[in-house]
């Protein structure tokens, strides 16, 4: 996959930096290689990069030229969600099923695709960032089973999402309305969604430029990190 360009990429050591975003491929692809060490991923997602791949492929670092963004205070609620949350269809929780969430986020992914980015080893690299008190868990419950959920790190007041799955109709969307409402809450500037999609975009989410994110990156990670559990967030 990163041998069949000729715009060469650089090849990271375990020790290596990463190299500057100006050497991004057109379609964001800056780097491979290196590891899924807590350094390493805090490293890249404070400089607008994040890790994307398969199991066939080594491990690729992207930072695309177009990048997808929330505002929390923007999130756009469907009438349908609107009625189940107005009725009580579901319930919500932080950090409360970590293991659970990665794990159907890869599974239920997988049966809908033709594979999943989330490999075991990106599962135990964000599993370490949770422990570390990084990374985090929405959980949406109906009739008191996980219904869907989603997750992200967080670094300043800045969200980095990473997947998101469902069980029952509308969960997910009401897993990142969640997520919003409280980000909205404690002053977070955005969700970083990564890539825009039609859904994505049809929730809120706008586009930026690299340079824009990165400024808006920079911002966001002057503030200090809510680090540890969201429990009672």
């Amino acid at each position: 996959m990163v041998m069949k360009t000729d715009h060469r990429i650089k090849y990271l050591r375990t020790s290596d930096d990463f190299p500057p975003l100006s050497d991004c491929r057109a379609d964001g692809l800056l780097a491979a290689g290196g590891d899924l060490s807590p350094g390493r991923l805090v490293k890249a997602y404070s400089s607008g990069i994040f890790p994307w791949y398969d199991a066939s492929t080594p491990i690729l670092w992207y930072s695309p030229e177009t990048r997808c963004l929330l505002k929390p205070g923007s999130f756009r609620t469907s009438s349908s969600l609107k009625q189940k949350l107005k009725n009580g269809h579901f319930t919500f929780s932080f950090d409360k099923d970590f293991t659970r969430v990665i794990q159907f986020c890869a599974e239920v992914r997988r049966k809908q695709e033709s594979g999943t980015w989330i490999t075991p080893a990106m599962i135990a690299a964000y599993t370490g960032l949770h422990t570390l008190g990084l990374a985090h868990s929405v959980e949406v419950w109906h009739e008191n089973r996980l219904a869907g959920g989603l997750y992200g790190v967080s670094l300043g007041k800045a969200f980095f999402g990473e997947s998101m799955f469902h069980l029952v109709n509308d969960a997910s969307k009401a897993a990142l309305y969640y997520l919003c409402t409280k980000l909205a809450e404690k002053g977070f500037l955005f969700i970083d969604a990564q890539l825009p999609t039609p859904h994505l975009l049809s929730l809120g989410a706008y586009t930026v430029s690299r340079n824009d994110y990165i400024r808006l990156l920079m911002i966001a990670l002057e503030a200090d990190t809510s680090r540890g559990s969201w429990n009672q967030f």
